[in-house]
């Protein structure tokens, strides 16, 4: 079955990706379709096998419509400049990682990002948030505000030495993904200033190893950070994936971020293990992203909570009476 299915993603892969010339050290090179691109290796299918090249051994990756695109301009007039396209909403509603930035220290990230961090409030109990674009929208997780009206939100602010806390009570769900223990929540209060707001990286691209830190609210003790490494990306808990971390977690973490150092939030944190130490899990930022560019489809309605939309009635087939 697992060889089954290996084979049909390679098909499939071979149809949507294009050709490329893969340059190799010692003057040789190797065309075909480019299956995948790893940290470490490039898979190429070029027709009767399937190699697998390692990176080190790559001088430079060039794709057919780039090669053409190389042509065309030797032997054409220069362009006149166009404009760059327009951001779609879901890019303008929140950052993602652009080209890799260097890493810093957790001492460093932690002073430019911990005011994007805050506390969510509820009168069942807290939990941790984070900023996702300076409107005042937020992510948390769905079991923080599950089945709560009142939600308040303390955003704190590092200033001169000290944490200066500000509250925000008129807080509005926008959308629930009580499966992927998700919420996207928006501060509506009148006075809300812009708000810090963190970059979404990309978990795909972490390996075993790599140092994290989390910033949250355990046990209600704001802007606690803790730091650790990611001890697995692919733990199954029924039937989901999730980040292992053993950067410490505990209750009042929920919904809060969790960084690599490059700053970039690859996960959400949602639960530990409590008979153990070390045992965090977070949601992918990947499942954070679906959430976020099909947000209506989870969209919250105050008016009609067990449901995202409310429905018209149908029409009614128009009824003729007989004439006396």
């Amino acid at each position: 079955m697992l060889k089954k299915c290996f084979c049909l993603v390679l098909s499939l892969s071979c149809v949507a990706a294009p050709a490329a010339t893969v340059e190799l050290k010692g003057k040789a090179s190797v065309t075909g379709v480019i299956l995948a691109e790893k940290r470490d290796e490039i898979i190429v299918d070029i027709g009767y096998t399937v190699l697998v090249i390692p990176r080190n051994q790559v001088l430079k990756l060039l794709r057919d419509n780039e090669k053409a695109a190389k042509t065309m301009t030797a032997h054409a007039p220069a362009a006149a400049p166009q404009p760059a396209p327009e951001a779609t909403a879901e890019q303008g509603f929140y950052r993602t990682e652009g080209a890799p930035t260097q890493e810093q220290s957790v001492r460093e990230l932690v002073m430019t990002l911990g005011s994007a961090v805050v506390q969510v409030r509820t009168p069942g109990g807290l939990g941790s948030g984070f900023f996702i674009n300076p409107e005042g929208f937020l992510i948390t997780n769905f079991h923080v505000v599950e089945g709560e009206t009142q939600i308040s939100v303390e955003v704190f602010y590092q200033r001169n030495g000290q944490l200066e806390r500000q509250v925000f009570k008129k807080v509005r769900i926008i959308a629930l993904n009580k499966f992927g223990d998700l919420a996207l929540l928006h501060i509506e209060d009148k006075d809300a200033p812009k708000f810090a707001s963190v970059t979404l990286g990309d978990s795909d691209k972490t390996s075993v190893g790599d140092r994290l830190f989390a910033i949250g609210s355990p046990m209600g003790l704001e802007r606690t950070v803790t730091e650790g490494i990611l001890s697995t990306k692919t733990r199954e808990l029924e039937g989901t994936l999730y980040l292992q971390t053993t950067a410490q977690i505990n209750p009042g973490n929920s919904g809060g971020p969790l960084f690599n150092l490059r700053g970039e939030v690859v996960g959400v944190i949602n639960m530990k293990i409590t008979f153990g130490e070390g045992l965090g899990f977070a949601i992918p930022v990947e499942t954070v992203k679906y959430f976020l560019n099909h947000r209506d489809a989870f969209a919250y309605d105050n008016d009609n909570p067990s449901n995202p939309y409310r429905y018209l009635e149908p029409p009614s087939r128009t009824k003729k009476t007989a004439a006396e």
